[in-house]
């Protein structure tokens, strides 16, 4: 074999490897989209039952709570529609949140550019936070719905501590949770213990798939 061959066969050979890099990086980006959208899509039974569920709470309670301030208003416990009203509002809210969050999980496809797929998890990630931070100030309002006027005169000093430590300690609850419920503290047992499941994981593991793959198509990314 002469030289001439020897350099042809060079040739070939990086061809046919550079050729084989391409299609393995190419399958692997494929198959990492593909896990995503799976991911994503284990999301959206729980997310789409919270919502009928979230619907019928509001729309249940929302005919409940006017029917009462149209008709009964005066006769009514004014700290149970206080709170009543409170909790519908704060699941209302929430419920905007579901329904965004539901339609992005919908906008992300297989063939979308990375930083676009990345953005929509990102998305994601933040909505799901505030959900949550909103959803628990609805703590303090659980204690208070079934307060009424009685307590006012015919409860003790003790009654009124241990009704009142109740309402201020969910009330700390709500409050400390709701500043405190940020992506920096992921690593926190606490945060873990409250973000677990279907609502949370899948949204870690496809960010951290999307990372590699942008790794894998640039090494220098990471550096």
């Amino acid at each position: 074999m002469n030289e001439l061959e020897l350099k042809k066969l060079w040739q070939t050979t990086n061809e046919n490897l550079e050729k084989s890099f391409v299609i393995n990086k190419q399958n692997t980006d494929d198959i990492t989209r593909i896990k995503v959208q799976n991911l994503l899509g284990s999301m959206k039974p729980i997310k789409i039952f919270a919502l009928i569920v979230g619907i019928l709470w509001v729309g249940i309670g929302g005919i409940v709570l006017i029917s009462i301030f149209a008709n009964a208003f005066s006769e009514a416990n004014k700290f149970f529609l206080f709170s009543a009203t409170a909790q519908v509002l704060i699941t209302a809210f929430a419920l905007l949140i579901y329904i965004y969050q539901l339609t992005k999980i919908y906008q992300v496809e297989i063939d979308a550019p990375i930083l676009q797929t990345q953005k929509k998890l990102s998305q994601l990630k933040i909505s799901t936070l505030w959900a949550t931070r909103i959803l628990f100030l609805q703590l303090p309002f659980w204690t208070t719905f079934w307060w009424n006027e009685t307590m006012l005169t015919d409860w003790n000093l003790f009654q009124w501590l241990i009704t009142l430590s109740c309402s201020v300690s969910f009330t700390f609850l709500a409050l400390w949770l709701f500043f405190n419920i940020k992506y920096e503290n992921r690593n926190e047992k606490w945060f873990q213990l409250i973000f677990s499941g279907k609502e949370w994981t899948p949204i870690m593991k496809s960010m951290e798939l999307m990372e590699q793959v942008e790794e894998y198509k640039d090494p220098n990314a990471s550096t």
